[in-house]
């Protein structure tokens, strides 16, 4: 059923659940591009992540990065990896599901800390080991509700990679039936 999508399929959750790794390797199983959201971010303002929020703050950062999901979520079918936070953006949120087959990556603490730990690009997650479990936990408080709005829900754990993938497609398969 995974190789006639005609849809994007947008895979969001937090940092480190596997968006990025699970997309590119799932992007290859079923014959789509991949996009990475942050590398979109970063190619429309010129800037690093770091660079954008520094020079403009998080409010603008997530304005911009609203705007990007936008333009993307109206392109060709693709495996679209979203930006950490884009999906609590509404206005993103409800296009997605207009046009997308929205998958969340849903992991839990452990392995959000393994995943994203002494990890220095990720410029929402900087401090000692006790303030990024603590950043991680606020995270997980504040976005799995709008996470929960995705039409599938996969588990990622510490697997090899195409273990998951496989889960997320045949995840895909049961909700296309």
């Amino acid at each position: 059923m995974t190789n006639n999508i005609n849809k994007i399929i947008l895979l969001v959750g937090l940092m480190g659940s596997g968006k990025t790794s699970v997309g590119k390797r799932l992007a290859r199983k079923l014959n789509l591009p991949f996009v990475d959201g942050d590398q979109e971010v970063e190619k429309a303002s010129g800037l690093s992540l770091i660079d954008l929020l520094k020079c403009f703050g998080v409010e603008e950062y997530r304005a911009g990065e609203a705007r990007v999901m936008k333009r993307l979520l109206q392109g060709e079918p693709c495996i679209l990896a979203s930006g950490g936070g884009s999906f609590v953006a509404e206005s993103t949120r409800k296009l997605a599901k207009e046009k997308a087959i929205t998958i969340w990556l849903k992991a839990d603490i452990d392995v959000l800390y393994h995943r994203t730990a002494g990890r220095k690009h990720r410029p929402f997650l900087k401090g000692s080991d006790d303030e990024l479990k603590n950043k991680l936990e606020k995270y997980i408080h504040d976005e799995y509700p709008y996470y929960s709005e995705a039409d599938i829900i996969v588990e990622t754990k510490e697997e090899q990679v195409d273990i998951t993938v496989n889960r997320v497609i045949d995840a895909i398969n049961n909700f296309l039936k």
